[in-house]
């Protein structure tokens, strides 16, 4: 098969793995090396000075041992099958490096033989890019799930980051659709590799020369939408892995229906919403001082669609608004719909100047339509007296008027007729 029609194959398997995202790494390029990786992006992400950057996104091969009913690669499926060599991995990489395509490369595979002979392959892709060509680009490899500790020892050495797929949030739902994969062994394999990076940073620490393992660290992907599993059951084992093992990120990808597939799995995809909103979550949980029973409480089984979730928690608890911000700590005014982080740190820097007042709100071009009813600065008091109205949620839900394409024919206001 000519290495082209390999390419389309295994480009396109590798499209449902979204844990390739922002590396956060910077590795110089060795002298006489080719590639380096600057600032904190890697796979359409976009690094501190506004550049956007991309990687080559493949699976090294789409034969895989496992039947995962989610999977398009599962071994049942009846997809066209493929499979690089080592060294056609590495000419591709160089050539759409040298050519301007890609800042880094994103290696996946199928199982095609065991775990160890797939593991071994990909880590060999990485070691010759780096010590026989001398890259110093991005690269992320996928931990093949069953693979032996010592292998992922070893891929940490060559790779940025590393990431082992969580897949599904319960351990039933593994059972329902991947039999052969357990959590408790997805997440050994975190672990080693959690302790390989902590290891690495202790050794670092004393050895400026000291081989570093990973640095971009390791991340995870949940599917969802596949069973019937709730946003809170996700967050929940999100928020276990980040506290356990350290994560970077998790990805959250909305399940994609897949030809001949299993007929507890749904038809159609969740609404891509529902993936938005949980990134939401994450990042609230993460940055902005949330717990869990804060975004999701027992009687709140899944994220609204309509509202962001801290806008949801905001209008659960009414009574902690409005906040004053001239005097509000940084914790506060964190948790207030509409600000950021950016804009909390200018608010708390401005304020040691001068008192907060709305024309400074819009000069900072926060959210007003939703911040305006929950802060309280000295010159706008108005919409302070909607905070306990139950038309609020209504306002705040309602959608804007849609604006009218270029090409479109006028509506008369007065007829209606076009």
């Amino acid at each position: 098969m000519e290495i082209k029609d390999k390419l389309a194959i295994l480009a396109d398997a590798a499209k449902y793995d979204a844990s390739c995202g922002s590396s956060g790494v910077k590795r110089k390029a060795q002298a006489g090396g080719i590639g380096n990786v600057q600032g904190a992006g890697i796979c359409h992400s976009y690094t501190p000075d506004g550049r956007c950057v991309s990687l080559l996104k493949i699976l090294l091969t789409n034969f895989c041992i496992f039947d995962c009913s989610y999977c398009v690669n599962r071994v049942s499926s009846e997809v066209k099958r493929a499979k690089f060599t080592v060294d056609e991995v590495v000419k591709l990489t160089m050539d759409f490096y040298k050519r301007n395509y890609i800042e880094g490369l994103f290696l996946s595979s199928g199982v095609a033989n065991n775990p160890d002979n797939t593991m071994e392959e990909m880590i060999l892709v990485a070691k010759k890019l780096r010590l026989e060509e001398k890259f110093g680009g991005y690269i992320h490899l996928k931990a093949v799930a069953g693979c032996s500790d010592a292998l992922l020892r070893k891929a940490g050495l060559y790779a940025d980051r590393l990431s082992a797929n969580i897949e599904l949030p319960l351990q039933k739902d593994l059972d329902d659709l991947a039999p052969a994969k357990t959590h408790s062994e997805i997440e050994s394999s975190m672990n080693s590799i959690r302790e390989s990076i902590l290891e690495s940073q202790e050794e670092t620490a004393k050895f400026s020369k000291a081989p570093v393992f990973a640095p971009g660290g390791q991340s995870t992907q949940m599917i969802v939408g596949a069973t019937q599993s709730s946003d809170r059951d996700i967050m929940l084992k999100a928020s276990s892995l980040y506290e356990n093992q350290n994560l970077k990120r998790v990805y959250y990808s909305a399940f994609s229906p897949i030809p001949d597939s299993d007929p507890n799995l749904p038809l159609v995809s969740p609404p891509l919403m529902r993936e938005h909103r949980l990134y939401q979550s994450d990042w609230l949980i993460r940055l902005y001082g949330f717990n869990i029973q804060e975004v999701l409480p027992e009687d709140h089984e899944n994220l609204n669609l309509e509202l962001d979730p801290k806008l949801s928690w905001a209008l659960r608890n009414r009574h902690l608004f409005p906040v004053d911000l001239n005097s509000a700590p940084r914790e506060t005014l964190l948790r207030v719909p509409g600000l950021g982080i950016r804009n909390v740190e200018r608010i708390i820097e401005s304020r040691k100047f001068r008192k907060i007042r709305y024309e400074d709100l819009v000069k900072m071009r926060v959210q007003i339509q939703k911040i305006k009813f929950f802060v309280s600065v000295d010159d706008n008091k108005h919409d302070l007296k909607l905070l306990d109205s139950p038309l609020l949620t209504t306002i705040l839900t309602e959608k804007p008027s849609v604006q009218l394409d270029l090409f479109d024919a006028p509506v008369s206001s007065i007829t209606g007729e076009v």
